[in-house]
């Protein structure tokens, strides 16, 4: 299934806006990639399944509310926390990671594709302050590391229909890397449960609500 086709199959109700911004994607991450290595060169042509709709998984468990505050932990080249800003415009997503070269990159494909609700820091997740309702990652550090970086950044204002805590993208066997957790609560969704394509079958979208 050809780029954006792929994302318009599991979010039918796109703008116009919304379907140029993340057409304009794949153009702009080869150019990027070309000067900093910010996807691995075999995925480059698989952008939409791989990078965008796998960041997309997380919308499938939670609708971020209009307003709401998004921490992205190392997000390399802006994943998710790009593709989820085109989703939820109203949503303020600020995107960390510690080499500067991503974040330049972030920066600029936001600009470009005019995301006004992204702001991108060269920072270490656990230097970074403020709160947030929620903090996102990809396959960033051990969950248990996570969750010592971010734990005090989670604000306590609830507003969602889950708790405020942390939203991550996982893969393969996490029965041992969750066990770390001391007992906290914590949900895996299988991917498959939300798309279809084998890519997904060993993923997960990993929830941990933070109590505060």
């Amino acid at each position: 299934m050809a780029n954006i086709d792929i994302i318009e199959k599991y979010f039918e109700d796109l703008t116009p806006v919304q379907k140029h911004q993340f057409g304009q994607l794949q153009d702009l991450y080869a150019e990027w990639n070309e000067k900093v290595n910010v996807i691995s060169r075999k995925d480059i042509e698989n952008l939409y399944e791989r990078h965008i709709l796998h960041s997309l998984s997380i919308a499938k468990i939670i609708e971020f509310k209009p307003g709401s505050e998004i921490l992205d932990v190392g997000t390399g080249g802006g994943f998710p926390g790009i593709p989820l800003a085109i989703l939820f415009p109203k949503v303020k997503f600020h995107l960390v990671d510690s080499i500067g070269k991503k974040i330049n990159v972030v920066n600029e494909i936001a600009k470009t594709i005019g995301l006004t609700n992204v702001t991108a820091e060269q920072i270490r997740a656990e230097k970074v302050d403020g709160e947030y309702d929620f903090v996102v990652s990809r396959a960033v550090t051990r969950i248990d590391v996570l969750y010592k970086w971010v734990r005090t950044k989670v604000s306590h204002q609830q507003g969602h229909e889950l708790n405020n805590g942390i939203i991550c993208l996982k893969g393969g066997d996490l029965k041992e890397e969750f066990s770390k957790l001391n007992k906290k609560k914590f949900t895996l969704t299988p991917m498959t449960d939300i798309f279809e394509e084998d890519f997904f079958e060993t993923k997960k979208v990993a929830y941990v609500p933070i109590a505060r």
